[in-house]
């Protein structure tokens, strides 16, 4: 049974974050917000966490496109081919925000993302995520709740969202209701940016 757990959206306390981190480390799935709305997450590390992450997504692990979370640019080049200067400047210009980017994968990815030609990453314009990789001290996998591919039919109240993933979680977070509009998915990997889904952010 999952547990609810109210953390307020612009200060988060250090307790009520070292609660959701202790889910995290023993390989839990927590529901948590964002900037636009809110998503399913687990230790990038674990990899038994994210292969539960894969079963309630209804995939399998090496098919599952998990965005990596990161709290800042510094985890970026963990995860990635090395960035060229234009690249970096348009993250830099975007991040944190309503964004995904797609960037070429490194050679250090962990076991999970092994064999990906590419990875998402996500630096969310939200306290919550920011302070969980922070105090987690490395990124979460993450993709975000919805019914289907319709952005409109993303669950927003956090309360309906503890009781539709009951079974299948750990921990939810409530922060207020979320956003209906996902992230805006840019692809870097050839150095010019491609929009492959307009969202929440607007990229120029």
């Amino acid at each position: 049974m999952a547990k609810l757990l109210k953390i307020h959206p612009e200060n988060p306390q250090e307790k009520q974050i070292d609660e959701v981190i202790k889910v995290l480390h023993s390989g839990g799935i927590i529901i948590y917000p964002s900037d636009t709305v809110y998503a399913l997450g687990c230790d990038i590390n674990n990899l038994k966490a994210m292969e539960r992450l894969a079963q309630i997504k209804k995939t399998r692990l090496d098919k599952a496109q998990f965005s990596i979370i990161c709290n800042n640019l510094s985890h970026i080049s963990d995860f990635t081919r090395p960035i060229d200067t234009s690249v970096f400047r348009m993250l830099k210009a975007h991040i944190p925000g309503p964004f995904t980017f797609i960037l070429g994968a490194g050679k250090s990815l962990p076991a999970a993302y092994k064999g990906h030609k590419s990875v998402g990453i996500r630096v969310p314009d939200h306290s919550i995520p920011q302070m969980i990789v922070e105090k987690l001290g490395h990124p979460i996998a993450s993709t975000s709740i919805k019914d289907d591919d319709e952005v409109l039919e993303y669950s927003t109240d956090p309360e309906l969202i503890a009781e539709k993933y009951d079974k299948v979680v750990d921990l939810v977070i409530d922060s207020g209701y979320g956003d209906n509009n996902a992230s805006t998915i840019v692809d870097l990997t050839s150095g010019e940016p491609e929009i492959i889904r307009q969202g929440k952010g607007i990229f120029g």
